[in-house]
């Protein structure tokens, strides 16, 4: 036995206590990291990577939590779990005032199957964090997996549940469950259209983040199939709750799933699964250690103490620079786009010279680049905006944008977060923005009448995709002739989804609490009652796109056209007289084919009616440019604009009860709240040569 170690001096124990709870601030300043794992679809080499305590099996390339069949073996009361078999630490510090909490995002695919139509469904399925890879004692049965309500188990459950018993709130609804089974928050989900067992097999995509910083948990969900083991994350959780994980759960944890059964049996599967965890240092820097260990003189101590705490809390700001939270948001998006280095984007375009600048708005600027290793162009968007509001802006375009596939769409290519600047990478587009063409003074060539016609009829099959082809509405918000990319063969490349928001199949409309955004012109007239953007109003954006491309105006001029500030107001009036192809652009001469000049300003018209209801729909809009349909009847006059007080305006745009809006808005007082948002991903200042 070697010799007893003699007790530190009380004055250095105080110290060490004190330096142990600063040690963040003074630790060697280090770019934050993240810990990432995809998993699936899964076979039995997965045995090794995950804890699988029977009878959950993993097979049918799904994490089996409860079976749904097993021969002649009672499938009641039982319970079922899978854990990663790798921990991870939450928090730093001590439990009572921890220095750290760790951010995570997790998103997965579930499998919910309710074996028999004619009995209820069976129990739950539960997403968990866990202090071992053990099953407490009585955790099967009501007790999906979970806990005997010991607060020494240090679980957290996000639950997905459709049984009632007597220590459940509802039927069908999330819930997050601390140690118990009794719920600490409940959502319920049947006006949400989300129920987990009904008739036939259910699959729903789920997403939970939490954010260490503000101690927040989200939970999102969507439906989904097995066809698409990935989704874009919708734009609002359904649940959300302020946690502090240093109080719940222990310090190094586990995730998984687990789920049981009780009377009656149901299928509960996870068909994919992605994970990222923000990486905690491990412990204490040894040189600090040894300090400690040689008595370093308190006085000393104390004298340098202010210094070296403030040297290194600079040096910790600036590695803050890089936000783990968002860079945990990007790396979990599905596909995981490509992260560029930010030393290639900064040589690519001359360290963002304003030579180099392309194009700039409310939300940033655009500069051409050039990857000399790939010998390749590229559009670099850096947002310019608030710290805050800038990360918001730079997630939303990215989220959405990342899955989209289309001819003509402007393709992502990557992103970078770096120094606080927030940069996506898109491809380059050689005849800059369509705006650029179309208002051109007469030192330029007019663009001429094919290629007016290839861009709008791009521009509808791009919107027809985001409307009713991709798996989520996904709502522009922003059309305009500056927000039109043209390859080198004049391709119309739909660009800017700065504004763009997607929303469920089963869903009409996005709500902006802020005021609609957008420019003069282009924004719907319900939405600036509303502050709701619908399909209906990208329709009626892209009616204003399709009336400037032909006229070679802009929708809204201060000067105005003929007595009109509103370009279709003047059309409308060129359409009532029979003088509609007046309205084609003088810079053409006679170079235009009259019939398809005819039927853009009628379809600019259509597409412009100030009923919502009365615009056609892309399916129609695509018809009617290919020649297959014709243009539908556009009154001589231009319509009123009415309002259903009733009912709110349906994808059907149910009138019902309607009243003119000039009489509405004297009865009310209301005044319409706007906000006019310059777009930055036009290309508008300059057309490269």
């Amino acid at each position: 036995m070697g010799p007893a170690l003699a007790p530190l001096p009380a004055n250095l124990t105080f110290l060490t206590l004190l330096l142990l709870l600063f040690l963040p601030l003074i630790s060697p300043s280090q770019s934050p990291k993240t810990l990432d794992f995809q998993f699936g679809p899964f076979d039995d080499s997965y045995y090794d990577t995950f804890s699988v305590i029977p009878p959950a099996t993993i097979a049918n390339k799904a994490l089996q939590l409860t079976p749904d069949s097993a021969g002649n073996v009672s499938l009641n009361d039982l319970c079922g779990r899978i854990l990663f078999k790798k921990d991870f630490k939450l928090w730093d510090g001590p439990s009572i005032a921890p220095t750290k909490l760790a951010s995570f995002n997790t998103s997965f695919l579930i499998n919910i199957f309710r074996v028999s139509n004619t009995s209820a469904p069976g129990e739950s399925l539960a997403f968990v964090i866990a202090p071992d890879l053990n099953l407490p004692a009585g955790s099967s049965g009501g007790y999906p997996g979970l806990t005997d309500g010991l607060a020494s188990n240090r679980l957290l459950a996000i639950e997905f549940d459709n049984s009632k018993q007597d220590y459940h709130p509802d039927v069908n609804y999330i819930g997050l469950y601390i140690n118990s089974v009794r719920s600490n928050q409940t959502v319920s989900l049947a006006d949400r259209g989300f129920y987990f067992a009904s008739n036939g097999t259910k699959f729903f995509h789920v997403w939970i983040d939490y954010d260490g910083g503000r101690k927040l948990l989200e939970v999102y969900m969507t439906k989904g199939d097995a066809s698409t083991p990935t989704k874009p994350k919708p734009a609002s959780p359904i649940m959300n709750a302020s946690l502090n994980t240093s109080t719940l759960v222990s310090q190094n944890s586990y995730f998984g799933f687990a789920a049981s059964t009780r009377e009656n049996v149901k299928l509960n599967s996870v068909l994919a699964w992605n994970l990222t965890v923000e990486e905690l240092p491990k412990g204490m820097p040894a040189k600090l250690m040894i300090g400690l260990a040689a008595g370093i003189p308190a006085a000393a101590l104390a004298l340098a103490g202010p210094v070296i705490l403030g040297f290194f809390w600079v040096r910790r700001r600036r590695a803050e620079a890089s936000d783990p939270n968002i860079l945990g948001t990007l790396k979990s998006l599905p596909g995981t786009p490509r992260e560029f280095k930010f030393k290639d984007l900064k040589k690519a375009t001359g360290n963002f010279e304003e030579r180099n600048k392309l194009g700039q708005g409310g939300f940033g600027v655009v500069y051409k680049g050039v990857l000399a290793a790939e010998n390749r162009q590229v559009a670099v968007k850096k947002f310019s905006r608030d710290d805050l509001k800038g990360k918001d802006d730079f997630l939303a375009e990215l989220t959405i944008i990342n899955r989209l596939r289309h001819r003509h769409l402007v393709p992502l290519l990557g992103w970078c977060h770096k120094k606080r600047m927030l940069l996506l990478v898109y491809d380059y587009m050689p005849n800059g923005s369509l705006d650029s063409h179309i208002f051109c003074g007469p030192e330029k060539q007019a663009l001429e009448w094919s290629h007016r016609y290839k861009i709008v009829s791009g521009v509808a099959f791009a919107l027809h995709y985001l409307h009713h082809e991709y798996d989520q509405k996904v709502l522009h918000r922003d059309l305009k002739a500056s927000n039109i990319m043209l390859d080198s063969d004049f391709n119309a490349r739909l660009g800017d989804f700065g504004l763009a928001r997607a929303i469920d199949i089963e869903k009409t409309s996005y709500t902006e609490l802020e005021g609609f955004p957008g420019t003069v012109g282009y924004v719907a007239p319900e939405c600036l009652l509303t502050g709701k953007a619908t399909r209906e109003s990208d329709v009626f954006g892209f009616g204003a796109v399709i009336l400037e491309v032909v006229c070679g105006q802009r929708p809204w001029n201060r000067a105005g056209y003929g007595g009109f500030q509103y370009l279709m107001d003047w059309v409308w009036l060129l359409h009532r007289d029979g003088r509609i192809l007046e309205a084609v652009d003088e810079h053409l001469g006679r170079e235009y084919v009259v019939e398809e000049a005819r039927r853009l300003l009628l379809l600019g018209l259509a597409c412009s009616h100030p009923i919502a209801a009365e615009r056609p729909k892309m399916p129609t809009i695509v018809q009617i440019l290919s020649g297959s349909a014709d243009v539908p009847h556009v009154p001589p006059f231009k319509p009123a604009l009415v309002w259903p007080l009733a009912n709110p305006l349906t994808e059907d745009g149910d009138t019902a009860g309607a009243m003119p809006m000039t009489s509405l808005l004297f009865r009310t007082g209301w005044t319409p709240r706007y906000v006019n948002k310059e777009s930055d991903a036009g290309y508008r200042n300059s057309t490269p040569a």
